[in-house]
């Protein structure tokens, strides 16, 4: 079928609709930046022929040369085919208005934190001006870092990852960036590379799918580095020591911010005694919680 659209799709408008027919056809699982086969397909050809990205109708009737279409053609077959994510396909990821540099050696970013760190996690820190010192663990593309620097522009900050792999990505995106000076990079299982490291400020987005989760995940999302993804039986693994060791690790009066997905009832029944704050974000209240160094002793 790719190889008839080639000799009878001529516009963009031929394309969107091609696209979304093979998209649904497919089946395909949507969740790396779009939540739809029409969103997708825009993305896709919209990225592919390097026209802006919130611009789509002007463009509708315009006919496309050949390379470009045996191109367009041939990432969209790529992504029925392959199943690869978009941003693996693009290799670029957006939170909100920050772009990132993606490859198949980090997950694809989509932390709630990010919505949390465009507020400077107000009202949990009062003055964004006097962080000082802060930690993304678990940093992946270093996506959460850099908002970090943002959010904290005071702050030194450590992404910390166990990933060799990652922290090149991470390295790419904090040069794009121009934040080798606020932001280093370290190689760490956990906190166990930082000893006597003490932050204001801690955020996490460890891994939190839990076995059976896992082992039912799309095929999209097996292209993921499958240690970004399963944390043990309950999901909760890296959880668990991230809440035994951050005391360490904070600053008198300082905060823990963790992402652990779907697991807030397995997590609160585990630790009955934490007074969790369970943060708003677009997707509710159960998804990211916060505590204070002086909650966690």
């Amino acid at each position: 079928m790719f190889d008839q659209a080639k000799t009878q799709l001529s516009t963009l408008r031929d394309l969107l609709r091609f696209a979304v027919s093979r998209f649904n056809e497919a089946n395909l699982f949507f969740g790396h930046g779009t939540h739809n086969a029409y969103d997708e397909a825009a993305y896709l050809i919209l990225h592919s022929l390097h026209l802006p990205l919130d611009t789509l109708e002007p463009f509708l009737d315009a006919r496309l040369t050949s390379g470009e279409l045996e191109s367009l053609l041939h990432t969209l077959e790529r992504r029925v085919t392959e199943r690869i994510p978009a941003a693996y396909l693009t290799h670029e990821a957006w939170l909100g208005d920050f772009r990132f540099y993606v490859d198949e050696r980090v997950i694809v970013p989509r932390s709630f934190i990010a919505e949390l760190l465009r507020e400077q996690l107000s009202p949990w820190v009062e003055d964004p001006e006097i962080v000082t010192s802060a930690l993304d663990l678990c940093t992946g593309s270093g996506c959460l870092a850099i908002l970090m620097a943002h959010a904290f522009p005071n702050a030194e900050i450590d992404a910390a990852d166990l990933s060799a792999d990652a922290l090149v990505v991470a390295k790419r995106n904090v040069v794009d960036y121009a934040m080798e000076e606020q932001i280093r990079l370290v190689q760490s299982d956990l906190f166990a590379a930082l000893e006597g490291q003490r932050y204001d400020v801690i955020v996490s987005n460890p891994p939190y799918v839990n076995a059976p989760s896992v082992q039912a995940l799309p095929p999209e999302y097996r292209h993921e580095p499958e240690m970004a993804l399963g944390s043990g039986e309950d999901g909760l693994d890296a959880t668990r020591a991230i809440l035994r060791e951050a005391p360490k690790h904070l600053n008198p009066g300082g905060i823990l911010v963790v992402e652990i997905g779907h697991n807030r009832d397995t997590l609160e029944a585990a630790y009955p005694e934490l007074p969790f704050t369970w943060l708003e974000t677009s997707a509710g209240d159960e998804f990211v919680f916060l505590l204070r160094r002086e909650q966690l002793i």
